[in-house]
């Protein structure tokens, strides 16, 4: 079933949906940082592209936070993108030895926003449930994404478009990616996991991002490891064809063995 958004999993834990963050009063037509409270608290775009801080700058990502249906901005505030959806023309296509796959029709420029990845948000309880209902020989769509907070606390969010998603759910895997996943929260904690364009995309050219969460991030966030050797039986071999490609998918063992 298609679906723009993500929508609230089977197990009813959380509601992505739902409107827990207050609305900023700007009255302006499109919110400036510092007045705007929502802007305050983390990254800002330009026009329809994240601002993209150079790694050497900051060790650590800041937060996006949009304005949402309780501010008082208009529809046509800058602070409001993944929240309008995808505006590219992407396309699904048959790779040669990856499924499916998705590729720009159109040039897209460094750090614009691409699309989500939609799915129903799942509590960890059913995420690790629908993992161990899993064989091996079928593919897995779940994504568990983990932001490391300043104080060493771990959120993590659980996506599965398996049965409910959107055109995300194609993107395949790359050791050298040209997107890259970002948390972006709009009504709530529950984040929206938007792809931006790490590099600038030529038109025709196949989208991925890394599974592991390496890429734009420090190593140590990622649970991306080495695996025991009767684990390889598990892992999925990789067919990115870049220079640096690791042979396997990334694999993380935490939703595969007994929480």
């Amino acid at each position: 079933q298609y679906s723009p958004d993500s929508v609230a999993g089977a197990d009813g834990e959380l509601d992505p949906t739902e409107v827990t963050f207050p609305g900023c009063a700007c009255r302006s037509s499109s919110c400036q940082a510092p007045e705007c409270p929502c802007l305050r608290r983390g990254q800002s775009y330009s026009g329809l592209c994240l601002r993209l801080a150079e790694q050497q700058e900051q060790p650590f990502s800041r937060p996006v936070f949009e304005c949402n249906s309780l501010c008082r901005c208009g529809e046509g505030c800058e602070n409001r993108l993944v929240q309008r959806g995808l505006q590219l023309r992407l396309q699904v296509f048959r790779t040669r030895s990856k499924g499916w796959g998705v590729r720009a029709l159109e040039p897209v420029p460094r750090g614009r926003f691409v699309c989500e990845y939609a799915g129903e948000v799942l509590g960890f309880a059913e995420a690790w449930r629908r993992i161990q209902a899993q064989t091996p020989q079928e593919p897995n769509y779940i994504i568990a994404v983990r932001e490391h907070l300043h104080d060493g606390r771990v959120m993590e969010t659980f996506v599965d478009p398996t049965r409910i998603g959107n055109v995300g759910r194609f993107l395949n895997h790359s050791c050298e990616p040209n997107l890259f996943m970002v948390p972006v929260r709009v009504d709530s904690m529950v984040p929206r996991l938007a792809l931006f364009a790490a590099t600038d995309i030529s038109a025709g050219e196949e989208l991925s991002y890394d599974y592991s969460g390496r890429f734009h991030n420090l190593p140590a966030a990622s649970r991306d490891h080495k695996p025991l050797e009767e684990e390889n039986s598990l892992r999925k071999p990789c067919y990115c064809g870049s220079r640096t490609c690791a042979s396997f998918l990334p694999w993380d063992s935490s939703l595969f063995s007994t929480p």
